[in-house]
């Protein structure tokens, strides 16, 4: 396949990044679409043919990438309730439909206008990069402490609340990270301790996030737990069934998100 068939490909192919992590795109927008118009999360993966499991990553990325949640859960129903766009939803799915259109239109001209269509791939297929770990959460640095070596630094999320990362002061450099500034923390699943009941005066894990039970989903080995954290911040770690069963997690149930500042990566928008 040549380059100039490999750019034709990006036709359409739209999508809005933050950090070089995608954060909505053409299958996203379709996701939220399809909730939207059948009102549950279990029936839109259905109709977009991906798993239950999935479509749940993709809504906790999308609302903690956003600045305000654009899916939520209702309660109620004859059905025990279902899944909704917010207002903020809405507004976002016709916005992207205007971008979208004008997007069609200048790719329309692109070979007319470029020289080198292969490099215009090449650079879309960059920005376009996902990251693999499943915490992507977005803040903004509230204090920087620099020591011989590393650096502390607090972002504040959604809803005020505090994460701490310790990074290196050459990172801070060439980040060029301020107080003031917005950044993401990324976080592994693997990296994500769930607690109940925590002195965090016992603990000496830096971050202990304290927050709700708003989704455990199982599979074959491990559980799949998601902590809502402040005001629309979505955790995820991974543990054992043992570790679910003896910890007694249900939804709606309090828990605590706890990891420690080391294992916090820190990304600049």
């Amino acid at each position: 396949m040549n380059e100039g068939k490999r750019a034709i490909e990006l036709d359409g192919n739209l999508w809005f990044t933050k950090a070089e992590t995608r954060f909505l795109g053409a299958d996203r927008i379709a996701l939220l679409q399809s909730i939207d118009e059948l009102g549950s999360i279990n029936k839109a993966a259905k109709a977009q043919g991906i798993s239950y499991k999935t479509a749940w990553q993709l809504v906790n990325t999308i609302n903690n990438l956003a600045d305000k949640p654009l899916v939520e859960r209702t309660a109620g129903g004859k059905d025990g309730g279902g899944t909704v766009l917010t207002p903020s939803g809405r507004t976002m799915l016709e916005q992207y439909t205007v971008i979208e259109e004008e997007h069609r239109k200048f790719l329309e001209n692109l070979e007319e206008r470029l020289a080198d269509s292969g490099k215009l791939y090449k650079f879309l297929n960059r920005v376009s990069m996902n990251i693999s770990a499943r915490n992507i959460l977005s803040g903004t640095i509230t204090h920087i402490t620099r020591e011989a070596v590393n650096a502390e630094v607090t972002l504040s999320l959604k809803g005020e609340i505090p994460l701490t990362a310790i990074v290196t002061n050459s990172a801070i450099d060439k980040l060029n990270l301020e107080v003031g500034s917005k950044a993401i923390a990324i976080i592994k699943s693997s990296y994500v301790i769930v607690g109940k009941d925590i002195d965090v005066q016992k603990v000496s894990t830096r971050n202990v996030l304290k927050g709700t039970i708003a989704k455990i989903i199982e599979g074959p080995v491990n559980s799949e737990v998601d902590i809502a954290v402040g005001d629309g911040n979505i955790i995820t770690s991974i543990i054992t069934h043992e570790s679910c069963r003896n910890l007694g997690l249900k939804e709606g149930d309090p828990a605590c998100a706890m990891f420690k500042a080391s294992s916090v990566i820190i990304g600049i928008n």
